[in-house]
């Protein structure tokens, strides 16, 4: 794959940029409840401020639908962030509220429909916003929505550094494997079971369990195994775990997204709980990616035991069966930077 433009190779100093950012926290009661995916950002916006620029964070939280719902703000992103860089913030709300600040954030994109349906015009108000783009967003760049596929097409592009050690730590996994490559799929998330068709040829063995199974309707090959729920659909079967651990014992590398169960709940965390013990005692290679599946591990003490922990789920499948992103590509399909 080509070597992917870095914030380095930007001109920054008095330049405004655009940095797309994954906040999508968790929020109990308006309050944070797991930071890090506002902390892994600092390197890239630390960076941008040392060299001058000013920042416009661009970021969602959750699935509004295209519509303002006032719990999913990123006020309370605002507040923490803030306080984190030493620096006052602004949240703005639409596209002509520039200010002298040094750091501004947009609202919440999700409020826009025009950003998941990657609307042109949509896209330009974006892009007037600032002079260059950084996408820092590993996790939300299988996206093509117009934050992640359509400013590339209107400034000079870069990624940020977090994004750049997700593509450096899964690109060596995503070409030379150790077999038998075990994927195991789990949550509620309907686009996983796209991501099993784009897994299928990378993987040996794919075991699907949560509430996936639920919404499998087609026939897959023999190396997908799918789980069996319990009487109230809420966890895999005792059969299932087993059947499970015997295949994850043999595996040379595991690649973990989503919960097997209702883990919100003590009495549907057994098949995750078991699972996650099988695999920490495996000798194979260990990814896990989600903040779901992070929290869980986290939960069960078991999160040091992964060889490597990847923000995103959806985007870090796509990204081991493809070697590329949507979000990649609308870069390095960009003129190159030197020439912009």
């Amino acid at each position: 794959m080509d070597k992917l433009p870095s914030v380095k190779d930007l001109p920054l100093s008095q330049k405004t940029v655009l940095l797309r950012t994954n906040y999508d926290v968790s929020l109990e009661q308006g309050e944070i409840t797991d930071t890090s995916r506002i902390d892994e950002s600092l390197p890239t916006l630390n960076y941008l401020l040392q060299q001058q620029a000013k920042v416009v964070i661009l970021s969602h939280l959750g699935r509004p639908e295209g519509k303002v719902v006032p719990k999913l703000s990123l006020k309370p992103v605002v507040d923490y962030l803030s306080v984190l860089i030493k620096k006052e913030m602004d949240l703005i709300n639409d596209f002509s509220q520039k200010k002298e600040t040094e750091v501004l954030m947009l609202e919440n994109l999700r409020f826009w429909p025009e950003e998941e349906s990657n609307d042109p015009t949509f896209t330009k108000q974006l892009a007037s916003l600032g002079d260059l783009y950084v996408n820092d967003a590993f996790a939300v760049s299988h996206r093509s929505h117009a934050s992640i596929v359509g400013l590339p097409s209107f400034l000079p592009s870069a990624f940020g550094f977090d994004f750049l050690k997700e593509t450096d730590a899964l690109g060596k996994i995503q070409s030379q494997p150790e077999h038998p490559v075990v994927i195991i799929l789990g949550g509620v998330k309907e686009d996983k079971l796209e991501i099993i068709e784009k897994i299928l040829p990378w993987s040996d063995q794919i075991l699907v369990g949560g509430k996936l199974p639920q919404l499998v309707k087609k026939n897959y090959p023999e190396k997908v195994m799918i789980a069996q729920l319990n009487e109230m659909g809420k966890d895999i079967t005792l059969e299932s775990i087993k059947n499970f651990a015997s295949i994850i014992k043999k595996a040379g590398t595991i690649v973990w997204a989503g919960p097997l169960g209702l883990v919100e709940e003590e009495e549907f965390r057994q098949g995750t709980r078991e699972i996650a013990q099988v695999v920490m005692k495996s000798p194979a290679f260990k990814v896990v990616g989600g903040g779901d599946t992070e929290a869980v591990l986290t939960k069960f003490n078991l999160v040091d035991k992964i060889d490597y922990i990847s923000s995103g789920g959806g985007a870090m499948f796509e990204y081991l069966a493809q070697g590329t992103l949507p979000g990649i590509k609308a870069i390095l399909e960009r003129k190159s930077i030197k020439n912009d």
